[in-house]
């Protein structure tokens, strides 16, 4: 620190807390003794409020999940997080509104699967390429749902009628080329089966692909088991997998596709992000107090209570799965024909 600098901080050590709430202290120091946050590793961060873009709608889960992590930012950055809702084409007017922000980290965004799929339908030329990776925060697996007397007692039986009668059943859980769309498609093509041997039926959203389902409009839903939970435990539908890496803790009895020998994991995510070119400084600030937030019991409870998984991935892991995920969706929706 240049000598002037300590000259004047020697002079008015009662300033010391207002420098270090500057520096990004988060408000918890209120004397000139008390250490600033290990996170505090960019001194010029924040100098202004913070906007928190949500790609999707106010009053959705990504929405409840951004404002719960835009408030505990608040708290550890000393300054304002405003969420902000860029909804429209399908999640490509909010992710790239997050890509063209000035990259200095006034601008950051919650991100979600939808990057890695969104160009390939050709909505957007915004990839997760024109993104910084901070944190994953969150990871929800598809699964395969039916109602609770659907004549499967598993999903062998299931595909063993999908084989003996293609087409005849339908799926649904969102529109067409959506992330339970792909599921489905991928489960259907690593089982040996064509994309279309099970039809989807687009509808506007889980929520209401599940109505049918337990109304008898179509035969399973292929949405996460956190969207139907309600249903699942007033015993109007059973899960029969979930496409994940492991068995899940609150559903233990539920076997996941590759204990049943298909080689096929999906899930919707969300993470946050800021645009290209974000200091690394700036990341690595953003990165350790998100950190701090997901592993803290106030996060833990928040997502328990919503239902949601816990995912964290710092920024260069969720770097790496973003690229990841960016061709496994590439891949299936070519096979698909889901693809531009």
């Amino acid at each position: 620190m240049p000598l002037i600098s300590r000259i004047r901080l020697a002079a008015i050590p009662a300033a010391l807390s207002l420098v270090l709430a500057a520096c990004g202290g988060g408000g918890s120091s209120s004397t000139s003794d008390a250490p600033a946050s290990p996170c505090d590793t960019s001194p010029d961060f924040p100098r202004r409020p913070i906007e928190l873009i949500v790609p999707w709608a106010a009053g959705g889960g990504t929405d409840s999940v951004a404002r719960f992590i835009g408030t505990q930012l608040a708290e550890r950055l000393d300054t304002q997080v405003n969420v902000v809702n860029r909804t429209g084409g399908s999640g490509a007017v909010g992710h790239t509104a997050i890509a063209t922000a000035r990259p200095d980290g006034t601008t950051i965004g919650l991100a979600t699967v939808e990057i890695t799929m969104m160009h390939w339908q050709g909505l957007t030329d915004v990839t997760y390429e024109q993104l910084t990776p901070i944190g994953q925060v969150n990871a929800d697996p598809a699964a395969v749902t039916v109602r609770s007397d659907a004549p499967w007692a598993d999903l062998s039986q299931l595909l063993d009628q999908v084989r003996a009668q293609p087409g005849a059943l339908t799926a649904s859980g969102t529109g067409r080329g959506g992330i339970w769309d792909l599921s489905r498609a991928g489960m259907l093509l690593e089982a040996g089966l064509p994309p279309d041997a099970i039809r989807w039926v687009p509808s506007e959203g889980a929520a209401p692909a599940l109505q049918e389902l337990v109304a008898g409009g179509v035969d399973m839903s292929t949405a996460s088991l956190v969207e139907n939970q309600t249903m699942l435990d007033a015993g109007r539908v059973k899960a029969l997998a979930v496409m994940a890496e492991e068995r899940l803790p609150n559903l233990p009895d539920v076997p996941t596709l590759r204990e049943l020998g298909i080689d096929f994991t999906m899930e919707a995510w969300r993470g946050i992000v800021g645009p290209e070119g974000l200091p690394e400084d700036i990341v690595g600030e953003l990165g350790c107090h998100l950190d701090e937030i997901v592993h803290s019991p106030a996060y833990e409870e928040f997502m328990n209570t919503a239902g949601f998984g816990i995912v964290w991935r710092g920024p260069e892991e969720f770097g790496t799965y973003m690229q990841q995920q960016d061709a496994e969706k590439g891949e299936i929706m070519r096979a698909a024909g889901l693809a531009a």
